[in-house]
């Protein structure tokens, strides 16, 4: 199995479809974030917290490069993409960009003030600054790019499945 990321805004379903994705294809999957928040013995928001975003970046820099030299099905932080590290390494991997528009993310994620970038007063004004910035990176990078938008998680397994074939 070669190895795929997926890459997206918060609520694009990085996190649901991974698995999914993984299981049909027959291989492993691995959420960046969860590997992360194992091996510092902490949650992100604590690490963004504590240390500062900077040094968050920098631990997911390396795990994520780490994490897509394996084959499998990888998820990454919506953040991830924009460090120039872990965009150079998506060019050498196939690369899933889950579009998804705020109304969308903000019906899937809530409130949810776990959120680093997320967290405070806003989240849906937030959210869209965010897909406002990333957009253009998330394109640049997108091997296939497979809108998200009010679909379910088996359909979308199946555009996925597809596009990768035809890419």
């Amino acid at each position: 199995m070669r190895t795929i990321a997926l890459i997206g805004a918060p609520g694009s379903g990085k996190s649901t479809l991974g698995p999914l994705l993984a299981e049909r294809l027959g291989g492993p999957f691995v959420d960046v974030d969860a590997v992360i928040e194992q091996r510092q013995g902490r949650a992100i928001r604590d690490i963004f917290a504590d240390d500062g975003e900077d040094a968050f970046r920098a631990i997911e820099a390396a795990v994520t490069v780490e994490l897509l030299a394996q084959p499998g099905v990888v998820s990454l932080g919506g953040g991830a993409p924009l460090t120039p590290r872990i965009a150079t390494a998506l060019g050498d991997v196939a690369t899933v960009w889950l579009q998804v528009d705020a109304h969308h993310a903000v019906a899937r994620i809530g409130l949810d003030q776990g959120r680093p970038l997320l967290a405070g007063q806003g989240v849906r004004a937030t959210l869209i600054a965010l897909l406002n910035a990333r957009t253009p990176v998330y394109r640049s990078l997108a091997t296939v790019a497979i809108d998200t938008n009010g679909r379910e998680p088996d359909a979308l397994v199946d555009a996925i499945a597809a596009a990768l074939e035809e890419a």
